[in-house]
């Protein structure tokens, strides 16, 4: 069964959950903002490297810690790196006192219907063997909606149940992530669609188990307080969606229940060219402005 100290302190909910998941597509314009360009690495392994530098700097700051952070999303080539000499899942809980999580989607298919389900995920089972050994508590997988589209909203939300049941099938917590674009024009009538669908997937999850859900901060604050409160939801998180740190917080401070998973407005602000001091004094200001969101819903 999941670790239950760890699922003690996410239920608990005294915090965020740090994304620090990019893949390969989305690394290259992490790194911009981070002040690194494309003409300082060549190839796929050094653009990895400098990725890697950068969550590596941010994971072993003083100003992160299980205090505030509750929890971290790592990419699977991070959870086979080390962070600071210690294998990076064992780093993050022994260390830092922050679950770890594992990013297990592998990309979104093409559009179809204004969905993006995900692509297959091969050789998910021998993945999640690997996670669970090297210390790993949930997982995540992303999709998305683009439309509000009752039966496309129906597949995006089976999808992410059925890739949830195989995660839990190794003692593992799934976080389900059907993302809501938020430039949509109908933004709300697909989110009032897609609770209706978790809803009703989740009565096929086993009794005795949860998952959790990581969603697009919706336009009716509260709409999720049903899940926040179902007895098979271990928390809910939010995703920033492209929406600034500063809007970002406000709309989470308005949900009860839910709790920060955000990843460009975690590093917003932050740049390879800071110096220790700065580049702390900027994640420290940046963590209490989301963990007292988190918190305040």
């Amino acid at each position: 069964m999941p670790n239950e100290q760890q699922a003690a302190k996410i239920e608990a909910g005294q915090g965020f959950i740090a994304a620090l998941d990019q893949s390969g597509g989305s690394t290259p314009k992490a790194l911009r903002l981070y002040g690194v360009e494309e003409n300082e690495y060549s190839g796929e392994d050094e653009m990895f490297d400098k990725i890697h530098e950068m969550r590596s700097r941010i994971v072993g700051s003083p100003a992160f810690n299980g205090d505030r952070v509750v929890g971290a999303i790592l990419f699977e080539q991070t959870m086979d790196r080390d962070f600071h000499g210690r294998p990076a899942a064992e780093y993050l809980w022994e260390e830092k006192g922050v679950v770890p999580f594992l990013k297990i989607d592998h990309g979104l298919a093409d559009e179809e219907g204004g969905m993006q389900l995900m692509k297959e995920i091969a050789g998910l089972d021998a993945t999640l063997e690997r996670a669970k050994a090297k210390g790993i508590f949930g997982t995540k997988e992303r999709s998305v909606i683009g439309k509000a589209d009752a039966e496309g909203i129906r597949k995006v939300a089976a999808q992410q149940f059925d890739v949830g049941r195989q995660v839990l099938k190794h003692d593992l917590v799934p976080i389900l992530e059907p993302e809501v674009t938020i430039s949509i024009a109908d933004k709300a009538e697909a989110e009032a669609l897609l609770k209706d669908a978790l809803l009703e997937g989740l009565n096929a999850v086993p009794d005795g188990q949860r998952v959790m859900f990581k969603l697009t901060l919706p336009e009716e604050p509260n709409l999720y307080a049903e899940l926040v409160d179902h007895p098979k939801v271990l928390s809910v998180v939010a995703l920033s969606g492209g929406y600034s740190r500063e809007e970002a917080n406000a709309r989470l401070a308005r949900n009860r229940g839910m709790i920060a998973s955000f990843s460009r407005a975690l590093t917003e602000g932050l740049s390879a060219q800071q110096s220790e001091a700065e580049f702390d004094a900027t994640l420290d200001t940046t963590i209490q402005s989301i963990r007292d969101a988190s918190v305040a819903g």
